[in-house]
């Protein structure tokens, strides 16, 4: 809401990170707050200017949409959806322009169980499987380094379902890296402002979200 024109202050990312919680937690109780803003009236609101609270990079999958995941409106967050939840140039270039245009503080990466991108990575990690175009193998590529790191670290005779969750949270915690240390603007909103990247898994069963990379402040 706002008063007289003028536009409500960032929600600071320990509110924000809360507010997500209590959204996830209704929609795996299957209820809807009546406060979420849809309709013709929050449209017409937020025609002008939007006010995010968070930014969602998340991964493409049809089955994790954020706004549902979340319980959450029209301009509630700022979505960024790529096969993989990879961070590339343009993604952080997105993440950016949200923590510097609207004020939002809060940055979550959201892997999710069974992800198909991971299992792709291992199958070429594993047993050479190529991907079908360069702009795919773009995608293995980016999510390559965090799935070595588990194939690595793992013995010889782990299940592959469990190799497959273990890589989904190192790639999580991988493109958390990127966006904490490798982009100036977001390092110093992090440092001088509050702003918080957070990393998150979906689970495809419960409907749950686990904030299982949450650094200390």
């Amino acid at each position: 809401m706002t008063i007289a024109g003028i536009p409500p202050a960032p929600l600071p990312a320990d509110q924000a990170l809360q507010r997500l919680r209590d959204g996830n937690q209704r929609f795996v109780q299957n209820v809807r707050s009546m406060n979420t803003a849809i309709g013709s009236s929050a449209r017409a609101s937020l025609a002008t200017r939007q006010t995010p609270f968070a930014v969602i990079l998340s991964c493409s999958d049809s089955r994790v949409p954020s706004e549902l995941v979340f319980d959450q409106g029209l301009g509630d967050l700022f979505v960024i959806r790529v096969a993989g939840n990879v961070v590339a140039p343009s993604l952080v270039g997105s993440v950016e322009f949200a923590a510097a245009t609207f004020g939002t503080r809060l940055v979550v990466v959201m892997g999710h169980s069974r992800c198909g991108a991971i299992k792709a990575t291992l199958d070429f990690i594993q047993h050479s499987v190529g991907a079908p175009s360069e702009n795919i193998h773009d995608i293995v590529d980016r999510c390559r380094p965090a799935v070595e790191s588990v194939v690595s670290a793992s013995g010889p005779n782990v299940e592959q379902e469990r190799l497959v969750q273990e890589a989904v949270r190192a790639n999580v915690r991988q493109s958390c890296s990127h966006l904490r240390h490798a982009s100036r603007l977001l390092e110093r909103l992090i440092q001088e402002e509050g702003l918080l990247v957070v990393g998150a898994e979906y689970s495809l069963d419960s409907g749950e979200v686990d904030f299982f990379d949450t650094p200390q402040r």
